[in-house]
């Protein structure tokens, strides 16, 4: 990591100020052992109302040979089938909803880019419940009331923009709902409203602040604190890359539409030392993604949630594709901690026999001097062979000895560290395609 830049603000400010005890909920005030016993009430109320009240849910617990009244310790619900994406597709649009549709208050939907979409239904207090856990989580990264908070989420059926808006106004904060895209603009009601917080995904900050710098504004300058990021996995270089960009602090937030949106697990401003995952609402598994079998605390392998509150949609052992582990809570000692998601199971590329991973390329091109942040990987086949080609841009200024030197850099790194020969390819500034949402790392064109 690079070292931390020297500005009277940002010194001391790598790890925040933790949130005032009057500030905690009961919840993250309470025992270990009291919120096993309230997740094991949780789980067997919401086993019953899956069993009840959804088909697809009575059809695969009958086919397993367990029934709800079976989970008697919150380890029995290893006996249980899990649930996948396939699960929600199949039933599209509301097959999976287990309450009647006049309780049913909003819809969210996937973007469904590889199929049908997948469409979450939520009541008022399913509502209610999303409010409280975003805002816990921004009371987590360090905001507080009366803070605003610029929401550049993709608002819509995308649950990020409107899961952020209700959690920072249950939270205090005033609310500016940007949305995404009309960058320059963005950064304009930035300087002109003065956020303290902003809700973004990783890689989009990246682009805004390429458009503070294009604008001839330091973003060091700017009246934000945090960024609460998410949406997307990212690393502890890119982490390295914002906060010394900005001089603010840079935290994690956690969910996914179909377990109910932002706000599944988040990282705490004092420690940064991965997402707390809020476990009165949320139970945690990690399972072996080839053998499915339960992981031991500690252990990685693919993360895999149970709703705990949810009426509208519950969820049973949601397969989420997100690879990470769990480990013993922090700053909430009640709550256990996953390790930030750095791949997904479905992201994997195998070139050549190799598992790799776009984080381990991010790693290493946020690490070499004189590129910027942002970088493609091209897979082509070439004869019989697969072929990577990994496009970096570059940063104004420099020359193009400096560029080869790059190339060879970043080239080396991905061979000693990954165990793949790539080619890299250094293109010129704002050459390849910007985030206003989730970004797209990979093309792979090898089947055309």
């Amino acid at each position: 990591m690079s070292a931390a830049p020297t500005s009277p603000r940002y010194q001391g400010r790598r790890l925040g100020e933790a949130l005032p005890g009057d500030l905690l909920d009961a919840a993250e005030r309470m025992p270990r052992e009291q919120l096993r016993a309230l997740q094991l009430e949780r789980l067997r109320a919401t086993l019953r109302h899956a069993y009840d009240h959804v088909e697809r849910y009575r059809e695969k617990f009958d086919a397993a040979g367990v029934r709800p009244e079976d989970c008697r310790t919150l380890e029995d619900l290893a006996r249980f089938p899990f649930t996948t994406k396939a699960d929600l597709r199949d039933s599209y649009p509301f097959g999976m909803f287990a309450v009647p549709a006049e309780q049913v208050r909003r819809v969210h939907a996937s973007s469904g880019t590889t199929g049908r979409p997948t469409v979450v239904g939520y009541t008022e207090h399913d509502l209610s419940v999303w409010a409280d856990v975003v805002a816990r989580s921004i009371r987590a990264a360090g905001g507080r009331p009366g803070h605003k908070a610029h929401i550049s989420y993709g608002y819509g059926l995308f649950t990020g923009g409107l899961g952020a808006h209700y959690g920072a106004e249950r939270a205090g904060c005033t609310v500016i709902p940007a949305s995404g895209g009309m960058t320059a603009r963005q950064v304009q009601l930035i300087q002109d409203f003065r956020p303290e917080i902003i809700m973004v995904t990783p890689s989009y900050m990246l682009t805004l602040l390429d458009e503070f710098e294009r604008q001839g504004v330091d973003p060091r300058t700017s009246s934000l604190r945090i960024g609460i990021f998410g949406a997307e996995p990212w690393t502890e270089a890119m982490r390295s890359e914002i906060e010394e960009r900005t001089d603010i602090h840079a935290v994690d937030i956690y969910g996914l539409s179909e377990v109910m949106g932002p706000g599944v697990a988040q990282e705490c401003v004092e420690t940064k030392d991965g997402l707390h995952v809020w476990e009165d609402h949320f139970l945690p598994e990690i399972v072996d993604p080839l053998t499915d079998q339960v992981m031991a605390e500690g252990e990685g392998g693919e993360l895999v949630f149970t709703s705990l509150t949810k009426e509208a949609l519950p969820v049973i052992r949601y397969r989420t594709r997100d690879l990470t582990r769990l480990l013993p809570g922090t700053a909430r000692p009640a709550f256990r901690r996953m390790e930030k998601v750095t791949g997904r199971c479905d992201d994997m590329i195998i070139l050549r026999g190799v598992n790799v991973f776009p984080s381990q390329i991010e790693e290493i091109v946020l690490s070499t001097p004189g590129v910027a942040p942002h970088f493609q990987l091209r897979l082509t086949r070439r004869g019989r062979m697969d072929h990577m080609t990994v496009l970096v841009e570059q940063r104004p200024g420099c020359s193009p000895e400096h560029y080869d030197a790059c190339a060879r850099s970043i080239t080396r790194g991905v061979k000693d560290g990954v165990g793949v020969s790539v080619e890299v390819e250094i293109v010129p500034p704002d050459t390849l395609e910007r985030s206003v949402g989730k970004i797209r790392r990979v093309f792979d064109s090898r089947d055309d």
